[in-house]
């Protein structure tokens, strides 16, 4: 059963991995990995990744990207989105912080913030223009 518009959006809002799909040139399929994001329904979705990193690089080229979320549990569902850059802007520890606590709590939390501003690259906010969705119920799992 396709999903409404606001299924949709309230299903990508909520605290899941992604998978991020860019295209990866010629003669490859796409770039396929799995990612945090954020997203709020009505906004732009958007994620953090390594300024140099070949994801963003790959982004950079394609000038679009895609996320796919899904659960299998209690029902199997899953939203895609596609859309092109609509911004590109510095990352920041408060941003790390805001990405990761949609994953994580408590000491979990401060341990990884600490850790990604310790030891990760400069990172990017990356933000998609939602274009294409795609998203279904496709009943029980058993």
């Amino acid at each position: 059963m396709a999903l409404s518009r606001e299924e949709r959006e309230g299903f990508l809002a909520e605290p899941r991995v992604a998978a991020l799909g860019v295209d990866a040139g010629d003669g490859r399929g796409p770039l396929v990995v799995p990612i945090w994001y954020a997203y709020e329904p009505g906004g732009l979705p958007w994620l953090l990744t390594g300024a140099d990193s070949r994801k963003m690089r790959l982004i950079r080229a394609a000038g679009r990207f895609s996320l796919m979320v899904e659960r299998t549990e209690p029902t199997t569902r899953y939203v895609s989105v596609e859309g092109p850059v609509a911004e590109i802007s510095e990352g920041s520890g408060a941003l790390h912080r805001e990405m990761a606590g949609r994953y994580l709590s408590g000491e979990a939390l401060d341990g990884f913030v600490a850790f990604a501003e310790a030891e990760l690259a400069d990172h990017v906010v990356v933000r998609m223009r939602p274009e294409h969705w795609l998203g279904s119920d496709l009943g029980s799992a058993a």
